[in-house]
């Protein structure tokens, strides 16, 4: 039977999309060229963040996916997620200033802050280390364990999964979509595909000439060895908030720190650009090592179990790419947020299914459309 949607790409953003068309009554098909959450879905720690959202269209999507993500806990479940807070720290007064002004800014938004002397965030976190100007708490903070989540929304949304197939370019007719085609020679037929690609949500189309400027910003994270209790929050410096906004294509590091059910440290975040080099850095790790130490000095001498890496699907102006194709009918994109696919994915899912289906967005569309990025016209045309 010929599907209503092809999804390309089976994370968590697939998996979304997948889900809430699945839920409007559409039969919907997802090719993934690897496995189930194989690609950034599988190589973040899960983050489901408000707190490092600046006030804009970026942080309307991640409060409505919050809030999707509660009811997800409801009604699919076995995905492990925590409802834990997050702490933002502040090295400084001008740190804390600032931290103070976006907190403020934010709840013009729905989002929750209650800033923190240093004796308020030495009783939240008891081994931070002293020192700092002050914090912010996020109770709306969210973590989960996204393979789970990418698997569990795949099932619960009763579409056809194909895994290692790889989609190669489109068939179109009259101008609209018709079939994508595969690299095994096969054509599957279908009148609407969503591009949920991840890092290669800018190449896949390429043979059909579609071109969107995302590209793979890497990082790394560290994982010690199973510890009693030691940090009970999401625990970021302020650091953390330029560098997500960053345009350098540089190594760039900050403290991002949080425990795990089973008792393992995460240690994040780094970022840069050296496209799809999957080489380990010891630079990289070893700043993330010192800047762990630096929030909490209870981690000295304690093993680190493991490292991985990921690729975040970077894009230029920092908001994720969710609409119609503005050449192609029938082909819409669900791609480019970074590191904030996990948290952005229920929210991108919904936005995209109601754009498909004609329904009611929850969210203004118009800051994600594709078209931002489509070539201006010549002069004088």
């Amino acid at each position: 039977m010929t599907p209503d949607v092809v999804v390309v790409g089976a994370g968590i953003v697939g998996a979304a999309c997948a889900y809430h068309l699945s839920r409007a009554g559409l039969r919907v098909t997802v090719l993934e060229r690897g496995a189930v959450a194989g690609g950034t879905s599988g190589s973040g720690e899960g983050n489901l963040l408000v707190s490092d959202k600046e006030p804009g269209p970026e942080l309307a999507l991640a409060m409505r996916s919050n809030a999707l993500w509660l009811a997800l806990g409801e009604e699919v479940g076995g995905f492990e997620l925590e409802p834990k807070g997050g702490v933002m720290v502040a090295s400084s007064a001008a740190a804390m200033s600032g931290l103070a002004s976006l907190a403020l800014n934010q709840g013009a938004y729905g989002v929750t802050a209650r800033l923190l002397s240093e004796p308020d965030l030495r009783e939240l976190e008891p081994h931070l280390a002293p020192g700092f100007a002050g914090g912010a708490f996020y109770p709306q903070d969210m973590q989960v364990q996204p393979m789970l989540a990418t698997a569990n929304l795949l099932v619960r949304s009763g579409a056809t999964v194909h895994c290692g197939v790889e989609v190669t370019g489109l068939r179109r007719a009259g101008g609209r979509v018709t079939a994508v085609e595969t690299a095994s020679g096969d054509a599957i037929s279908t009148p609407v595909v969503v591009n949920a690609a991840g890092t290669w949500a800018g190449s896949v189309f390429a043979s059909a000439g579609v071109r969107l400027p995302i590209a793979p910003r890497r990082g790394f994270i560290l994982v010690t060895e199973p510890l009693p209790p030691l940090i009970r929050h999401k625990v970021q410096d302020t650091e953390y908030l330029a560098n997500v906004a960053s345009d350098d294509a540089g190594l760039q590091a900050s403290a991002v720190v949080e425990g795990t059910a089973a008792g393992t440290i995460l240690i994040g975040s780094t970022r840069e650009r050296v496209g799809f080099d999957r080489t380990f850095s010891l630079p990289a790790l070893r700043l993330l090592a010192a800047n762990a130490l630096r929030l909490f000095p209870a981690l000295a001498g304690v093993s680190a179990m493991r490292a991985y890496r990921g690729f975040r699907p970077y894009s230029p102006d920092h908001l994720p790419v969710i609409g119609a194709d503005p050449q192609v009918a029938g082909l819409w994109h669900a791609c480019g947020h970074e590191g904030a696919g996990i948290g952005l994915a229920p929210a991108t899912g919904e936005l995209i299914t109601a754009l498909v289906t004609g329904a009611q967005p929850a969210v203004d569309p118009a800051p994600f459309a594709p078209a931002r990025f489509a070539a201006p016209p010549p002069d004088g045309n």
